[in-house]
């Protein structure tokens, strides 16, 4: 039998005991910490900076020259925002229509130029119609020799609700075809306002001549209740209710823009959709 080599035994695998395997995990926690801390200050510094910044250009804003109710540089955007809507525009975008069964009850909202009850002996004022000596007045009976138009649109406040009614009346054009004949410049504007002349809008003249603009004298198939602008309101869907002026009591036309009640308090003259 030949003699076996000796056999040497395999050295014992290396092993790290918790307790040095530790000071690793602690400087990894550290490292951790550290970049949390940093982050935390940088976030509150940008944030300071962003505050300040906005509280600055809050105070540079509010002093600023006011132009129409709102200081000029609010004014430019909403000029902007104006002019967008006015290229959209077009006599052939129709407001969407409704069914008869969709139609719903109106909710009452404003209230500015109908303090008193409708006058009995209400007339309509025309001014401003090209070669006319003077003003028309109109009755009721006038206005409804013209053929009647009944839609079912959508009435929406720039508060954001909004409620589908159904109109019955004249369409403007069809009015100055009849009571302002002549050329009326399509670039011209038509100012409205109450009886009282609290309340007043102006309009360009092609919202105004859109067919959809109605001058109403119902709604939902009754004639229009005092709280609603009896016995005659604008109704214009490509607007919102801010235009749409409750009873009319005079109607303008000239070629500089006329007064705008809201417009006056910093909204968007044009108050299109």
């Amino acid at each position: 039998m030949s003699e076996q080599e000796p056999v040497t035994p395999p050295e014992p695998e290396e092993t790290v005991s918790p307790a040095e395997s530790s000071p690793r995990v602690s400087n990894d926690d550290d490292a951790i910490e550290r970049e949390i801390a940093h982050k935390t200050r940088r976030s509150f510094l940008v944030g300071g900076i962003a505050t300040l910044a906005g509280a600055g250009a809050w105070a540079w804003l509010d002093s600023r020259r006011p132009d129409g109710g709102v200081q000029w540089p609010l004014r430019i955007g909403l000029r902007a925002n104006e002019q967008i809507w006015r290229d959209y525009f077009s006599q052939s975008r129709l407001a969407r229509t409704f069914g008869p069964g969709e139609v719903e009850s109106p909710r009452q909202n404003g209230n500015v130029g109908l303090d008193d009850d409708p006058d009995p002996q209400w007339k309509l004022t025309v001014d401003g119609i090209p070669d006319a000596e003077e003003p028309l007045s109109l009755s009721m009976a006038d206005i409804q020799t013209l053929p009647k138009i009944e839609m079912i649109t959508e009435l929406k406040c720039i508060e954001g609700w909004s409620r589908i009614l159904k109109w019955g009346g004249v369409r403007f054009q069809d009015f100055v075809a009849k009571y302002a004949p002549g050329q009326i410049d399509p670039n011209s504007y038509v100012g409205l306002e109450t009886p009282d002349r609290d309340y007043y809008v102006g309009l360009d003249m092609a919202a105004a001549m859109h067919p959809q603009t109605l001058l109403c004298y119902e709604m939902n198939g009754e004639p229009l209740p005092a709280e609603h602008g009896a016995p005659l309101r604008l109704v214009i869907p490509l607007r919102y209710g801010i235009k749409n002026l409750k009873r009319i009591g005079r109607i303008a036309f000239s070629k500089a823009r006329p007064p705008d009640y809201w417009a006056e308090r910093g909204y968007d003259y044009y108050a299109g959709f």
